[in-house]
């Protein structure tokens, strides 16, 4: 069932209105109208000026929606005969509902609004006009739906319209069930009109209205209250909510402590999930298996590919431990030749590494003369970013920090050996050999830190240096023969006995050798094994522990990335969606950095409002099972719309804006861009400028008509009707916020295309003066009768000149 209702003598107390109280009152009004739609299980399709129209039975089919449509009918009746004894004004509702098919859906390529078209659409707007004021006007097909819930009286709407009367078409007034048990009490009405007799009309409504308190355009996106109310759904469900990028459309201060305390409670929510996929204890789905390694091929890649920031600073903690493993070495042995050549070496291959890590800070004021410089500054900078250039030089450091670990420690150990083998009895050479072996120890726990500080470096090849080093380690330290060793466990009460005898100094230092030596080993080979191995194990796991959170890291770096991604697409997605509902300057006004939570109006003194139909289109609809019951005509009308809507890409009329289509009438502005207040800064010229650009669209209009007509074989004209002046534009309508212009203007654009001729540009006199001013022909009509206004002359503006204008202006 579909419903038309227009309240009648709004048009005159719109002209005493001010904007505000004229957007006030009309979301009011139709916030109010919403809700008994929504009580009543029907869906606003469309506002049209003060007009509002709706359906029940979709998107799902109801069978009770001829009820529904007559229910909400009569409580839109109440509602405003309570406005109406409220504050004296003199405005009523006109119904009219009929019943039958419908096709529904969406045409053309901007400002989207659902739809409903049929012949039975066309019969259910006539059956408005041709009510009666207060009552609901239905057809008999409603009545058949109807039943016996209510009672009916005759209509006659054939008496007041010409096309109910040719159709023959029977019509029924609804009797309102509360129209019986209403008491009159007429005192109390009359006392509050009288209380605000000093207040204009307007004024009246607008306080009253305002009492209903109905939503703001977007208020329900500003709160999370509203937003939770909507969805009976789990605190997950309103994260998601979050996530797919709704709140952003207002943005102000008192918002954003919410928006951010939603956005951390779904860092922690999604924190707590990557956490509890730890690869340490099970399996996770990012993970191959079991194994450290990302299940996707190019996370993998991205991770080893991922600059290390604090490189630099990996090398200079290796040059630190290559500096304590020459002060031990240096501390416990002779100053050899091969001791300082190999340390030298080392040295020099470290020095080097650093140099280059660093010459980007250290040639800072040199690079700019010497080009050599530069490039060296260069290949340092790249040392982080670049995997082919990093890696080689952290292997050639630990290979060498590795080597020189144990290459001195193991010559030295050699030596004695040797010459414990000539000289068994020598307690000075098994007493050192016994000490040495510790530091044996230490140097190559040093060798395993200098291959640890590499704390980023690919977990695998950690792992394989690892190993590599603490087996020749061990194979070196089991190879030497310690059969003489035995000797020095045997005989040390012997070494502390001639230790005693020599001075004083040696006592102290020879019985800290004893103690470190019985506390260290008590066999040198078996807990120096040990110890290297335990050391070995322990950096294996923090190397794998550490490789696991920077894994999870880029994990997570990588997923809020991807969230980040999706969230400016939606976002995006809703900026275009929401400037295909509002023009890019009322959008930005909701959704700027600006809290802006009060009504949008504005007051324009000039603004050019085109209406084009095409009036060919009502008898070429037919619905029939050749055409699909009329979808095919509407493919053909959405090919229309596309064309229109697809000219308005030209920056020649960019100043356009399309407001809404009325079936197959295409109603657009221009003159709405420019800010309010400036158009008494600019010349006459430049202010009547979008007039004559309004009627090159037109033209234009014309022509992509023509152009479907000769690929579709019909012979569509349009009837285009100009007028420009003041107009008011806001927004109405809380969860269905609809841009629209309101005022005389409007409807006597709306006048000159009813009452116009196929393939003309009829126009008011002011419009064709300012025209000829710009430059164009125009050509007198004469008086026509306009309905609401009496005689206007009008004119039509000459389509070949304007042609002709338009190709001059290209």
């Amino acid at each position: 069932s579909i419903l038309y209702a227009d309240i009648v003598g709004f048009t005159r107390l719109a002209s005493d209105c001010s904007p505000k109280e004229l957007v006030v009152m009309l979301n009011e009004l139709f916030g109010k109208f919403d809700q008994i739609a929504k009580e009543n299980e029907c869906m606003r399709i469309k506002i049209l000026g003060d007009c509002y129209y709706c359906v029940s039975g979709l998107p799902v089919s109801l069978p009770v929606h001829a009820r529904n449509c007559v229910k909400m009918g009569l409580d839109m009746c109440e509602a405003i005969k309570q406005v109406r004894e409220a504050t004296g004004v003199d405005i009523n509702m006109r119904v009219g509902i009929h019943s039958g098919n419908v096709l529904c859906g969406v045409i053309g390529l901007r400002k989207w609004q659902y739809d409903v078209w049929s012949h039975d659409v066309s019969l259910a707007n006539r059956m408005e006009s041709a009510g009666v004021p207060g009552r609901v006007h239905i057809t008999e097909a409603t009545l058949n739906h109807l039943g016996k819930a209510y009672e009916v009286e005759e209509g006659n709407g054939h008496l007041r319209d010409p096309y109910l009367q040719s159709m023959n078409i029977k019509t029924y007034l609804v009797v309102d069930p509360r129209s019986k048990q209403c008491i009159s009490n007429n005192h109390l009405p009359k006392t509050r009109v009288n209380d605000g007799l000093k207040m204009r009309a307007s004024v009246r409504m607008t306080r009253y209205l305002e009492s209903w308190g109905a939503a703001r355009p977007f208020a329900h996106l500003n709160h999370r209250e509203s937003v939770s109310s909507d969805s009976s759904s789990s605190q997950g469900r309103q994260r998601k909510h979050l996530s797919h990028g709704l709140n952003f459309l207002l943005r102000n201060s008192s918002q954003k402590g919410r928006i951010e305390e939603d956005i951390y409670d779904e860092m922690m929510s999604t924190i707590e999930g990557l956490s509890s996929n730890n690869t340490c204890c099970g399996k996770s789905d990012d993970f191959l298996g079991f194994s450290p390694i990302f299940a996707e091929p190019g996370l993998e890649k991205e991770y080893r590919t991922i600059p290390i920031l604090k490189l630099k600073s990996y090398f200079a903690c290796a040059g630190f431990v290559f500096l304590c493993i020459f002060l031990v070495q240096i501390s416990i042995m002779k100053n050899t030749a091969i001791q300082r050549i190999s340390f030298g070496i080392v040295a020099v291959i470290i020095g080097l590494i650093l140099f280059l890590c660093f010459a980007e800070k250290c040639l800072k004021c040199c690079s700019e003369q010497w080009p050599f410089l530069r490039h060296l500054s260069a290949v340092s900078e790249k040392v982080e970013t670049m995997p082919l250039l990093r890696l080689p030089l952290a292997l050639i450091t630990i290979g060498a920090l590795l080597t020189i670990a144990i290459f001195n420690l193991f010559v030295e150990l050699k030596v004695h050996v040797i010459v414990l083998d000539f000289y068994f009895t020598s307690p000075f050479l098994a007493f050192k050999m016994a000490f040495i072996i510790p530091y044996y120890a230490y140097c190559c726990i040093l060798g395993f830190i200098a291959c640890s500080v590499f704390l980023q470096m690919s977990f695998e090849l950690k792992v394989l240096l690892l190993s590599i080093a603490v087996t020749v380690y061990l194979i070196l330290f089991n190879t030497l023969p310690y059969k003489n060793l035995n000797f020095y466990s045997s005989s040390t009460r012997c070494s502390i006995k001639f230790l005693i005898i020599d001075n004083n100094g040696l006592i102290q230092k020879s019985l800290y050798h004893f103690l470190v030596f019985r506390l260290f080993v008590k066999e040198p080979r078996t807990m120096t094994n040990l110890y290297l191995v335990l050391f070995y194990i322990t950096l294996i796991l923090l190397a794998k522990q550490i490789d696991y959170y920077c894994r999870l890291d880029c994990l997570w770096k990588n997923k809020f990335k991807k969230e980040h991604e999706q969230f400016e697409t939606m976002e995006n997605v809703n900026r275009l969606l929401l400037e295909n509902v509002l023009p890019a300057h009322v959008a930005a006004y909701f959704i700027g950095e600006k809290r802006n939570e009060d009504w949008y109006h504005q007051s324009y003194d000039c603004v050019c409002v085109m209406f084009a139909s095409v009036p060919d289109f009502k008898v070429f609809y037919t619905e029939c099972d050749v055409n699909k019951e009329g979808l095919e005509c509407l493919r053909l009308l959405n090919e229309i719309i596309a064309d229109f809507d697809e000219l308005l890409l030209k920056p020649k009329f960019s100043g356009v804006e399309k407001i809404k289509t009325i079936g197959s009438t295409y109603m657009a502005a221009a003159g709405l861009s420019v800010t309010p207040g400036q158009e008494n800064n600019q010349d006459k010229e430049r202010q009547h400028a979008h007039i004559g650009i309004m009627v090159e669209y037109g033209i234009a209009l014309m022509s992509k008509l023509d152009g479907i007509n000769r690929h579709s074989f019909n012979n569509f004209r349009l009837r285009v009707g100009i007028n420009h002046g003041p107009v008011i534009a806001g927004v109405i309508g809380a969860r269905k916020p609809q841009y629209d212009i309101w005022g005389n203007t409007v409807n006597v654009a709306s006048r000159m295309e009813s009452t116009g001729e196929l393939g003309k540009i009829q126009v008011t006199e002011e419009t064709s003066k300012v025209l000829q001013e710009l430059g164009y022909s125009c050509e007198c009509r004469g008086l026509i009768n306009v309905k609401g206004k009496g005689e206007l002359r009008t004119y039509f503006v000459c389509t070949e000149t304007a042609k002709f204008q338009g190709m001059g202006l290209n």
